[in-house]
């Protein structure tokens, strides 16, 4: 072959290389792909050691309430997760004398509606308001205080310590507690306050007043009859003696 042709050739190629084109454009790189949505129980999986919280979150509904808020609403959650060594200290059949409804409570109770950073604690105001309901005492009342490094937590039943920061990503915050959180409405219920007595009212108190004077008015009306009686006689014993006695002059 002419070398005349396969320069003309091999220069022709190289034009179709290097000349712009869409079969040589290259192709648009792949956006990464968003993270997925929040789970609480799979980011206590991956952390270890929190089976048994794991498992009453999902049995009470908790679970599906926390990956609803997390993922559907701008509001944050703080969770402070026992250990699977926090509920073997539990007294035997804790969990199982509970009824339904109080279990629910008391995994509500180690949840906060808002999101607290672990240097939040140092200003927090008590007691926390968690989702089991209302932080008066004898409810469900939840207290956090700080001493140095140490985040002390108190229920009126449980005292103990945050021991370890396990997830937080400005939405969600996940703590380590040495103790179950055990709170006063179930494990300490406060007798109902005594009712007052009922207040009597001025206008049955005056009427009372009336019929205890009216009582007393046909005892008066005697005692001045038997009275007037009694002078009557007095007057006519001296009158018939005056008459007698001039009789007889």
């Amino acid at each position: 072959m002419d070398h005349s042709l396969i320069i003309l050739l091999f220069t022709v190629l190289l034009l179709l290389t290097t000349t712009p084109g869409t079969l040589s454009q290259p192709s648009p790189a792949v956006a990464p792909a968003p993270p997925g949505p929040t789970n609480v129980t799979k980011i206590l999986e991956k952390a270890g050691q929190f089976t048994v919280f794991i498992r009453l979150l999902k049995s009470t509904g908790v679970a599906n309430q926390l990956y609803g808020q997390l993922n559907n609403s701008d509001n944050g959650i703080t969770i402070f997760a026992p250990s699977d060594s926090s509920f073997s200290g539990l007294k035997a059949g804790t969990l199982n004398s509970l009824t339904d409804e109080q279990q629910v409570e008391l995994i509500q109770f180690h949840v906060i509606p808002s999101y607290v950073s672990s240097s939040n604690f140092q200003t927090i105001s008590n007691p926390l308001r968690t989702q089991a309901g209302d932080s008066a005492d004898g409810h469900f009342p939840l207290n956090v205080t700080t001493s140095g490094n140490t985040v002390n937590i108190t229920t009126g039943v449980t005292n103990t310590t945050v021991s370890g920061n396990v997830y937080s990503d400005g939405q969600l915050a996940v703590y380590q507690v040495d103790k179950v959180l055990l709170p006063q409405q179930v494990f300490d219920p406060r007798p109902p306050a005594p009712a007052p007595a009922p207040s009597v009212s001025k206008s049955k108190k005056k009427k009372e007043d009336s019929d205890s004077s009216s009582d007393d008015t046909p005892a008066d009306a005697s005692f001045a009859s038997r009275n007037v009686g009694s002078l009557r006689d007095a007057v006519s014993f001296c009158v018939m003696s005056a008459l007698l006695g001039w009789f007889y002059l």
